[in-house]
């Protein structure tokens, strides 16, 4: 199996060619897939997302031509169908387990209020993705691991061989770096 590359799997995409999704799936579906297990923690329900992914991936290319960044493309678009589908089920304990997430990082980040009244969503990304090129690779991905996959302090500890305690004052003192870096931005936190 030859695997291609994302611009020519963009231009299959863009030539509303249905191989497209079978290359896409073949390069990023157990990526996809695994993404989204990690939030829903159900198997079908993860492949459901990762097919309602290629879905959406076809309906969104045009307008957009991710040929750099077509995993982070698709990997945006399933975390989001994977959340949505969380929030609109039962999953009451994987949707308090989210929660608890939300409530980590509304210690630093501003509010939406906030955000609306003073920049807009982009330039707050803008800003957050500044304060991680200010991080150590480890503090980095601990962080994306934590927050953007929903890993939990366990798997984090086992994933970079740390204890669970080092996982979370790690976190901690990232977050409130996280707070001072925005504030200086001239975020109201």
């Amino acid at each position: 199996m030859i695997l291609l590359d994302d611009s020519k799997i963009v231009d299959l995409f863009l030539q509303r060619d249905e191989d497209a999704i079978k290359h896409t799936s073949e390069k990023y579906g157990s990526r996809l897939r695994s993404l989204a297990y990690g939030i829903v923690r159900d198997e079908r329900t993860a492949e459901e997302c990762e097919n309602d992914t290629y879905l959406e991936a076809w309906n969104s290319i045009p307008p957009h031509e991710p040929r750099d960044y077509l995993y982070a493309f698709l990997a945006r678009i399933t975390r989001h169908l994977t959340l949505n589908r969380c929030r609109d089920s039962s999953r009451l304990k994987r949707k308090a387990y989210i929660s608890d997430l939300g409530e980590e990082l509304d210690l630093c980040i501003p509010s939406r209020e906030d955000v609306e009244n003073r920049m807009d969503n982009a330039a707050l990304g803008k800003a957050i993705n500044g304060f991680l090129g200010t991080l150590d690779a480890e503090k980095r991905n601990i962080l994306i691991r934590r927050y953007w996959y929903l890993d939990s302090v366990s798997d984090i500890s086992k994933r970079f061989s740390m204890s669970e305690s080092k996982v979370k004052t790690t976190l901690f003192r990232c977050r409130n770096r996280l707070r001072e870096y925005l504030e200086k931005e001239g975020y109201v936190v």
